[in-house]
């Protein structure tokens, strides 16, 4: 494990140019092929590509963290691209329905998908943090090899993995500050009367105190350079208690940050990509337009 986010950055830069030169030779290729080709993987630790990803499955995983990234085809890139952190309450990746299942969504807006499978944190925030943080500086110091505008490059992130996208969204500074956010029935706060007490206890550990607990709390931690946010929930979710994504936009609201929110009657919790999602269609119509209006 890395004692700090610090070291695990400083190793990252230290063999990104490594890293640009073999994806350098397989990028061509890939930019002259259709949607929906192979996922390329890259371990986030050896920054080895090509390799296979075990499945995203339970809290006693062992396994080093990871990106899938799929592109668009070279007619249809626009330059942008995003991270997705699926959800699974902090005790599991659920990297298909909320990750890899959205790339053609993406691909066919010439955005590149890039999912993240981050190790579980048992207690340890630092952990899935520094994972993340570790994929926006890949894929920002691999801008040029990609194909990608660095300053247009977003988070999104489903439940658990809604607070993880937020938390990069609110904690971290430029160069790796995403340029947007994408939240969908996202945990927000780690407040013990309307968190998801499962996912507080496993990102920060059943004895963490109220300290922690605010830092972490995300609607607590917007500010006027927070970025902008679609924000999309179900009213019915009794799962995580639709407060989490309404406080956060009223504090977006409040700092004058560019932000939407999308409450649905029903649906419950974890819908993601799913067509049996009564209003799928209005969500991917509200969230093209929305993406297609950012600046």
């Amino acid at each position: 494990m890395w004692d700090s986010v610090q070291a695990y950055q400083k190793l990252l830069r230290n063999r990104a140019g490594i890293l640009l030169l073999v994806f350098g030779l397989i990028f061509t290729g890939l930019m002259h092929a259709q949607e929906n080709v192979s996922p390329h993987n890259i371990n986030l630790l050896t920054k080895e590509t090509g390799v296979q990803i075990a499945s995203f499955k339970s809290f006693d995983d062992v396994y080093d963290p990871s990106i899938q990234i799929l592109f668009p085809s070279k007619e249809k890139a626009t330059g942008r691209a995003v991270l997705i952190c699926p959800g699974g309450g902090y005790s599991m990746v659920a990297g298909g329905y909320e990750g890899a299942d959205w790339a053609n969504y993406f691909n066919s807006l010439g955005i590149v998908t890039i999912v993240l499978k981050y190790r579980l944190p048992k207690g340890n925030y630092k952990i899935p943090v520094a994972d993340a943080e570790a994929a926006m500086s890949m894929i920002k110091d691999s801008a040029g090899v990609w194909n990608i505008n660095p300053d247009d490059v977003g988070i999104m992130g489903f439940s658990a993995g809604g607070h993880l996208a937020s938390t990069i969204a609110t904690h971290t500074q430029a160069p790796i500050k995403p340029a947007f956010q994408l939240l969908f029935y996202p945990v927000i706060t780690l407040d013990k009367s309307f968190t998801h007490i499962g996912s507080r206890d496993n990102f920060l550990g059943k004895a963490a105190d109220k300290e922690l607990e605010n830092l972490y709390s995300n609607e607590k931690q917007v500010t006027k350079d927070t970025p902008p946010a679609f924000v999309v929930l179900a009213a019915d979710d009794q799962i995580v208690l639709p407060d989490n994504g309404i406080n956060y936009f009223q504090a977006l609201v409040k700092n004058k940050v560019y932000a939407t929110l999308h409450i649905y009657p029903s649906g419950g919790h974890g819908w993601d990509f799913s067509k049996d999602f009564k209003y799928k269609e209005e969500v991917l119509f509200e969230l093209t337009s929305w993406l297609k209006g950012l600046k």
